[in-house]
């Protein structure tokens, strides 16, 4: 079986000196590949066909057969780097939270600790009788989260 952590490292070198990113690379048992790569405005077909001849070139498929897929990071596929969120602040997410709460706001900051989220939430305000929506910010760690995408207006 090819190691993932090769193809990781392979992917790395071609990205050195670029604006891409890596965003995951995974092997299966059958020696799929599938390598995820991401740009703050977005992945180019001919990158991906760049990065997928210079993988090629590095492995032997004398020794090992495989298959080789590359390309983007999914629309609507949940954030899995934190450049991802980085790139996202400022725009619309949807949040799950660890305990099945589902939020949905705009992704105010992002660094390596975790992320904050402004969204609008129900309160009881004293002199209120009913609840009021109120702006709410809170800030999440990584761990606190199932997953987190951009959501896609049209």
């Amino acid at each position: 079986m090819i190691d993932s952590k090769k193809v990781k490292a392979l992917t790395e070198e071609w990205l050195e000196g670029k604006d891409y990113f890596f965003v995951d690379a995974t092997v299966s048992d059958d020696n799929k590949i599938v390598i995820e790569i991401d740009h703050k405005d977005g992945v180019w077909i001919e990158d991906c066909c760049d990065l997928s001849r210079y993988v090629e070139s590095k492995l032997d498929r004398d020794v090992q057969d495989f298959e080789l897929e590359v390309g983007s990071a999914g629309i609507g596929q949940p954030m899995k780097v934190v450049q991802q969120y980085v790139n996202n602040v400022g725009n619309d997410v949807e949040v799950l939270t660890a305990d099945g709460k589902k939020l949905t706001g705009v992704l105010t900051a992002a660094d390596n600790d975790g992320f904050a989220l402004s969204y609008k939430e129900k309160q009881k305000v004293e002199g209120k009788k009913r609840p009021v929506m109120v702006d709410v910010t809170r800030t999440f760690s990584y761990g606190e989260t199932k997953w987190v995408k951009a959501v896609i207006k049209f």
